[in-house]
C-alpha cells in the first residue's frame, strides 16, 4: 500500500511508547498568579488556610443544675435480666447459673465521658496540574481574569463529621498547549505493521500458498500480507493522550479532602471492668456544643473531665493548624452507667459487670461454659 510521504512525516514514531496519558514536562506549564500559605512539597503546592481569631468564650454552664439528671440505677431483676440475655447470645453458655445464681450486692458506679468531635478541611487545599484533551468547549484561561485562591473558592460541604475528597478546577486556571506525548501530530505510528497498514498473513505467514493441498493462499489472495487489524490498514493510530485533538487543555486541579478526628476519655472507674469496654458503652447525654470553634470545659466538678477537654481541644488544634481549616466540632459529656454484680452460684463466689444503658454484660468468670474459645465482652 502506498503512503504519502508527507503524512508519513506527520507522524510522530511512538510505537515504543505506553499509550496513556503522561504528566508533561513543567518546562511547558506558566505559572499563574501567587497564592498565599503557599508550601512547595514536590509537584503539589499545598496552601494553608488564612487564620480566624476566636471570639470571646462562652459563660460556662451551671454544672450544678445540670448533674441533679442522674441515670436510674438497676436493680436485682434488671441485673439478672441483663446476664439472661447475654447468655442467650451466646451459643455455649448455659443458662441454669443465670437463672439460679444468688445476687448478693450490686456495686453502682456513674462514669463521665467526654467525647470531642472536629470536622476538618484537612491537608490544606492542595493543587495539581491535570490535562484533558481540548474539546469544542470554550477555555476558562487568564484572559476571562485572574485565577482566585484557593481558600475563596466555593466548594460544596459535605455532612458535617464525615470524610469525604472532592476535586474541581480552579476557575480561569485552563492553558492551551501541543500535545507533549505525540508533539502536537494528533497521531501515532500503528506499533502492530510499524506504519505500513500491513502486516504478515496469519494463514500462511507470508509464504503465500498453502502446502496442503498445494495452492494460492485464500486468505491473502497470494499476497503473503493481510491489513493490519489493530489500526484498519491507516499504519496509524490516534493519540491516546490529546485523544487526536493534538492540543491538550492543562488546568489547576483543586483537590479538598475533608477529616474527622475524636477524642475520648472516660473518668477513672473505681470498679474492675476494662477501661476499653466503658468507651464503646452507650451513655445518657448531659452537655452538648457544637459550634465552629468550642472551648475547654471548666469548673466541671470532675477535674479529670476539665483537663481532658482542654488536652483533647489543644491536641486538635495543634493537628491542624498547620494543615487545614476547622469547619465545626462538637463536644459532649455523657453518664455512663456501671454496676459491678457479687453473686454466689453453687457455693463460688464471683462477679460480672452491667454497663451502658443498653445494659451490656462482661462476665469473665461465668460458672456454666461447655466450650472453649469464646470472646467474652
Amino acid at each position: 500500500m502506498d503512503r504519502d510521504p508527507k503524512e508519513e512525516d506527520s507522524v510522530g514514531d511512538l510505537s515504543f511508547e505506553a499509550e496513556s496519558p503522561l504528566e508533561p514536562p513543567t518546562e511547558l506549564l506558566e505559572r499563574l498568579p501567587s497564592y498565599d500559605y503557599l508550601l512547595q512539597r514536590g509537584n503539589r503546592q499545598v496552601f494553608f488556610p488564612p487564620s480566624e481569631a476566636l471570639g470571646r468564650p462562652p459563660e460556662p454552664p451551671s454544672w450544678s443544675s445540670i448533674l441533679e439528671h442522674r441515670v436510674p440505677v438497676i436493680t436485682e431483676a434488671v441485673a439478672r435480666e441483663a446476664l439472661l440475655s447475654f447468655v442467650n447470645s451466646r451459643c455455649c453458655y448455659g443458662r441454669a447459673a443465670a437463672s439460679d445464681l444468688i445476687i448478693q450486692e450490686l456495686r453502682q458506679q456513674t462514669l463521665c465521658r467526654v467525647r470531642g468531635w472536629q470536622g476538618t478541611m484537612d491537608v490544606g487545599r492542595g493543587r495539581v496540574w491535570t490535562v484533558q484533551p481540548l474539546s469544542n468547549h470554550s477555555v476558562d484561561g487568564p484572559q476571562r481574569g485572574t485565577s482566585p485562591k484557593l481558600w475563596d473558592i466555593q466548594v460544596q460541604v459535605p455532612a458535617m463529621f464525615q470524610e469525604d475528597t472532592r476535586k474541581s478546577q480552579v476557575p480561569h486556571s485552563s492553558l492551551v498547549k501541543d500535545c507533549h506525548k505525540c508533539y502536537g501530530r494528533g497521531r501515532y505510528k500503528c506499533s502492530s505493521c510499524h506504519g505500513s497498514g500491513m502486516v504478515r498473513c496469519p494463514a500462511c505467514s507470508g509464504a503465500k500458498r498453502k502446502a496442503r493441498p498445494p495452492r494460492r493462499c485464500p486468505l491473502c489472495s497470494g499476497s503473503g500480507r493481510r491489513r493490519c487489524s489493530v489500526c484498519s490498514g491507516s499504519g496509524s493510530k490516534a493519540c491516546a493522550t490529546c485523544r487526536g485533538e493534538r492540543k491538550l487543555v492543562h488546568f489547576v486541579q483543586l483537590v479538598t479532602t475533608w477529616r474527622n478526628s475524636l477524642f475520648e476519655f472516660v473518668s477513672e472507674p473505681h470498679l474492675n471492668c476494662p477501661r476499653e469496654l466503658l468507651g464503646k458503652a452507650k451513655g445518657e447525654n448531659l452537655f452538648k456544643d457544637e459550634n465552629s470553634a468550642v472551648y475547654p470545659i471548666v469548673d466541671f466538678p470532675l477535674q479529670e473531665i476539665s483537663l481532658a477537654s482542654r488536652r483533647g481541644i489543644q491536641e486538635h488544634s495543634a493537628a491542624v493548624a498547620s494543615r487545614g481549616r476547622i469547619l465545626q466540632q462538637r463536644q459532649t459529656i455523657e453518664l455512663v452507667p456501671l454496676t459491678e454484680v457479687h453473686y454466689s452460684y453453687q457455693g463460688k463466689a464471683s462477679v460480672y459487670y452491667v454497663y451502658g444503658t443498653d445494659h451490656q454484660v462482661y462476665a469473665v468468670d461465668y460458672p456454666e461454659r461447655y466450650c472453649c474459645g469464646c470472646t467474652i465482652v
